[in-house]
Order: structure tokens, then C-alpha cells, then sequence
């Protein structure tokens, strides 16, 4: 039996699409009352003050604006590891998902197969160590024994550390002092102060690394070299090489070569084709006011949706047909 909730606005979703469509054939204008034609949808993210509430925000403007028969919600949670549980369960109809959570959870590592579908990917990450530019730890094996704070409970963060430092034959919980956070906005300021001597993230415009680039005294990053690369690929090949282009955050003046993979937003299995093929084709068309308003959603399109999917066969089938549509998959 399905849960209450999913049946609820699985229903309430129809009615709003159908009010929309009736509403759009009259020439009307879309009546704006949450109580006739809005479906709310909720999104959920993760802690305050990480990438994916800031991501989270950013993506429902858009899409509310592109299509004003449609509220999407976000909403904090702790992360991927929550997020994935929430949406099989029927309380999320949306949810961002790193990418090393959601490949444990297609392939079913640990866990039975989730039956979750993607929607869209959102914006490639890869990882890296930021320190204080005094610091005098400038690689990762300097790190050994240190402090370091690799991300929020129940995010995707940790979980992407833990693959790349195990493909270098280190071990997160032994090998380093991990500090693992209620709050994604605290670990900063734990750096900064010295209580850590680094901070792991990942992507282009990741808050926590804007905050310490921004900071007084300014930050350094560090990532893996060439050879840990390889190293990492050799044994984890899900990860891709990835690179955090020249200047995405301030004094950041190289580029820097590194690994991750790339996040997404669920869906819920229950998720009407209709509702998901909508979806995409209002984000489709919100592609450039996302990326207007967010540089890491830039991102955040069909066609890197298609090349970022393990398999197009996880893609929702109503995503998948719209695609299709605009040439974007055979």
C-alpha cells in the first residue's frame, strides 16, 4: 500500500496539471491560490550552509518561475543518506543525492537496490582539502594524523572522502582525526580558528570553501596529485576525473585536477510519467535563468544528465521521453 502522503499529492499534482493545462488552452492566466492550482512539491537538501540548500533554493526559484502552476519546496534535511530513505519511503517527492550515495544505492552496496529514479543531474564535484594559506600541509599525506573535518552527518561528503582516501590505502576514521558535523556551515570556522587543519568539500562554489577563501587570512587547496588519480581510478573506476576550473573561488588562479562524481536530484518511484515529464521540460526551459543565478548550476542540463547517469535506464521514464523529444537521448 502506498503511503497516505504519495497518494495525496500524486492526486493533488493531477488536479493541478489538469487546472494548468485547462488554464493554458483559455489563454488565461495561471491563478496563483496554492488551494486550485499549485502542486506543491517538496525538495529535500541537507544542513544549513552546504552546497545543496544554496542549490536547493536557486532550483526551486527557477522552476516555480518557469512554471507558476507548480511550488516546489525545499526543504533542510541531513543530507543524501537521509534524503534517499525519505523518498522510498513516500515523505520526499524530490531529493538531491551526492553522487557516491547514489551509486551505492542503484547498485545496491550495502543495501537492497533502490528503485528511486533521476530527474536531473545538478553539478559535477570534485573533491578537495582546503587549508589556511599559512598552513604547512600541502598534500594529503601531510594530513595524516591531523584534525580534519570531512563534511555533515549523513551527507554525501564523507562518503566520497572515504572512496578516494581508501583508493590512496588510507583510512578515514584511523588515519586522520574526522570531525563529522551537525551544521555544514561549521566547519569554517573550525579551520580558521585552528581547531582543524582542514576542511573536505567539493565542486565550484561550495560554500564552505568560499568562506575560508574569503577569509582574512585566505586558503590553500590541496587534491590529489596525478599518480593518486590513477591510484584511486584503479580501484574505485566509478570516479571521474574532474576539474575545479581557474579562478572559481578568490586567489584560486589555477586550475586544479582532482576526482568526484556528480550529484543528483531523485525522484520518489511512485512519481506519476505526466508530473516527471513536465518537471523536465519546465527545467529544460529554466536552464539559463538557473545558471543566471547560481555559476554551479550552469551545469544542470539535458545533455549532462544524459553522460553523468550510470544508466539512461535509471532515468525517469516521463524525463527520459522528453528527452527524447528534444534529441537530447536515442
Amino acid at each position: 500500500m502506498r503511503p497516505v502522503g504519495v497518494v495525496c499529492i500524486t492526486l493533488y499534482m493531477t488536479l493541478a496539471l489538469l487546472s494548468g493545462s485547462a488554464a493554458a488552452q483559455q489563454g488565461e492566466t495561471a491563478i496563483t491560490s496554492a488551494t486550485t492550482s499549485k502542486a506543491a512539491i517538496s525538495l529535500g537538501t541537507a544542513t544549513p550552509g552546504g552546497g545543496f540548500p544554496l542549490y536547493g533554493d536557486a532550483f526551486a526559484k527557477a522552476m516555480n518561475a518557469g512554471d507558476p502552476s507548480l511550488e516546489i519546496v525545499p526543504r533542510n534535511t541531513k543530507g543524501s543518506n537521509e534524503n534517499i530513505p525519505l523518498l522510498e519511503q513516500g515523505e520526499l517527492d524530490l531529493g538531491l543525492v551526492a553522487g557516491e550515495p547514489a551509486y551505492q544505492a542503484f547498485m545496491g552496496i550495502d543495501r537492497p537496490p533502490t528503485r528511486l529514479k533521476i530527474l536531473t543531474a545538478i553539478f559535477s564535484s570534485p573533491g578537495l582539502f582546503v587549508v589556511r594559506a599559512d598552513s604547512p600541509y600541502r598534500t594529503i599525506r601531510d594530513l595524516i594524523g591531523q584534525t580534519v573535518v570531512f563534511g555533515a552527518k549523513g551527507s554525501g561528503l564523507p562518503i566520497m572522502s572515504r572512496y578516494i582516501l581508501d583508493g590512496l590505502g588510507l583510512k578515514q576514521d584511523t588515519d586522520f582525526k574526522a570531525i563529522y558535523l551537525d551544521r555544514a556551515g561549521d566547519g569554517p570556522a573550525m579551520v580558521q580558528d585552528g581547531r582543524a587543519a582542514a576542511l573536505w568539500g567539493a565542486g565550484t562554489g561550495w560554500p564552505g570553501f568560499v568562506a575560508m577563501a574569503n577569509s582574512a587570512g585566505g586558503a590553500r587547496f590541496i587534491a590529489p596529485s596525478a599518480d593518486e588519480i590513477a591510484m584511486v581510478r584503479a580501484k574505485h573506476s566509478f570516479l571521474k576525473s574532474l576539474t575545479v576550473p581557474a579562478n572559481s573561488y578568490p586567489g584560486q588562479r589555477e586550475p586544479i585536477a582532482s576526482l568526484g562524481s556528480w550529484s543528483f536530484v531523485l525522484v520518489r518511484e511512485t512519481l506519476p510519467d505526466d508530473v516527471a515529464y513536465r518537471l523536465a521540460r519546465t527545467l529544460h526551459g529554466a536552464e539559463t535563468t538557473l545558471c543566471q543565478t547560481l555559476a554551479q548550476a550552469c551545469e544542470t542540463t539535458a545533455a549532462n544528465t544524459v553522460a553523468a547517469a550510470p544508466s539512461v535506464d535509471l532515468i525517469h521514464p516521463g524525463v527520459l521521453k522528453y528527452f527524447k523529444e528534444i534529441g537530447a537521448a536515442k
